[in-house]
């Protein structure tokens, strides 16, 4: 308890965060189809959003070192208001778009400061439990802003400007704080191909994960209302999904730990394929139907960034994790710009179901992939631990690499 006290206003921080970064997606996908954007355009605001998260990822560290944590966040978060409450005084898409990179930008400068402000708090004794509980309190997070969009209307000034009261609200917690300011560390270097040269599949799994999920949440709520669900019923739609990616944690993390994660990669896109064949076919089930087979979907593609990035940090030393993990981040954001823009262009020329026949696409493809180089070179014999990895700053790295060092032991 006392944990959770210390650390109350960032956990505070990230929920109201997450609330009005989660909630903008599928508003704006609902909102894009209420205004008679097409597809193609609204799958354009998805990949935008992560164009603007990449480059707050790259940037955060650099002015948080000249101007300090509290003033970045505060910067980042009126960057974040700006673009929401933009939104219906320029109804076009690329204005949109252009706003999309602004909240982006936001998440990503705040979730570096937060994790910088973490980092620092921490010790070897509390480190596990606050990073459990950080990551609770961002999946939970996650999980209600989904159903958001029940209860906001789609192209409304008000929704837009309850999102930015959230973003706004980010800040209190954080920048009223009596706890004194931290050292800046320094930012991490940027070396995309360290990700290939410790595992190809790695890198590939990464970029495979982002395929699902940022095709997912940005572009599903189009998928929905093409299959007949209603505003709240989308919320539960992709609530689900997030839910699934949550609970299946713990299992294929059991099985992260104790068999080759190579095949545990391999047999999670196998059912990645399944499920996709699943949510395909499931609107003839009904709503019940749909639900379930978002959970599915979830608790099979989720789990698979944070798989592919334990095989990749198995075969590094400890100097090098943090730089592993903002590769890792770069992998993960180049497919996640380009699943919802490609994702959208498939729906509006072949039909809703021709997004999960991407992302079947992409799971066979690394199915092949890792089959591939199961026959160039054999595991690793030194294990790091499965964790949990949340997508959020280049900085993420940080806290989780002497966890990684502490808990590591020999694979089986």
């Amino acid at each position: 308890m006392r944990l959770l006290i210390s650390f109350a206003a960032l956990f505070l921080s990230v929920v109201l965060l997450q609330l009005s970064s989660g909630g903008v997606g599928p508003l704006d996908a609902l909102s894009g189809l209420a205004l008679g954007f097409t597809t193609t355009e609204i799958g354009m605001l998805g990949s935008a959003h992560f164009l603007g998260f990449f480059i707050g990822c790259w940037w955060a560290p650099r002015l948080m070192g000249s101007v300090g944590h509290s003033r970045a966040f505060a910067a980042f978060t009126a960057t974040g208001a700006i673009g929401l409450l933009a939104h219906m005084l320029i109804v076009d898409p690329f204005a949109w778009a252009l706003m999309r990179i602004m909240s982006g930008l936001c998440v990503a400068g705040c979730y570096t400061v937060i994790e910088a402000w973490l980092q620092s708090k921490v010790t070897n004794e509390s480190r596990g439990r606050a990073m459990g509980a950080y990551r609770v309190v961002d999946m939970t997070g996650s999980l209600f802003a989904q159903l958001l969009i029940g209860v906001l209307e789609p192209a409304s000034y008000v929704s837009y400007n309850i999102l930015a009261i959230l973003c706004c609200a980010a800040l209190l917690p954080l920048t009223l704080t009596t706890a004194q300011q931290p050292d800046t560390p320094d930012a991490p270097r940027l070396r995309p191909m360290l990700a290939v040269q410790m595992s190809p599949l790695a890198a590939a799994g990464v970029v495979v994960a982002a395929l699902s999920s940022a095709s997912f949440r940005m572009v599903g709520p189009v998928y929905g209302q093409e299959v007949g669900l209603s505003a709240g019923q989308i919320g539960w739609f992709l609530a689900t999904f997030v839910l699934g990616g949550a609970l299946a944690q713990y299992p294929v993390g059991w099985l992260a730990d104790r068999f080759d994660r190579r095949w545990v990669l391999i047999w999670l896109s196998v059912a990645a394929i399944a499920s996709s064949v699943l949510t395909m076919g499931a609107p003839d089930f009904g709503q019940s139907g749909v639900m379930f087979s978002a959970f599915v979907f979830g608790a099979t593609t989720f789990p698979i960034y944070s798989v592919a990035a334990a095989h990749a940090h198995d075969f590094a030393q400890s100097s090098e994790r943090v730089e592993l993990s903002a590769a890792l981040m770069f992998f993960f954001a180049l497919g996640a710009i380009a699943a919802p823009a490609v994702a959208s262009v498939l729906i509006g020329a072949f039909g809703p179901h021709a997004m999960f026949t991407m992302i079947a696409a992409g799971h066979l493809v690394l199915v092949i992939f890792g089959l591939t180089r199961m026959w160039v070179r054999p595991t690793s014999t030194e294990r790091t631990p499965y964790i949990y990895s949340p997508r959020t700053s280049f900085l993420v790295g940080r806290l989780f690499r002497r966890q990684r060092d502490r808990d590591q032991g020999p694979g089986v």
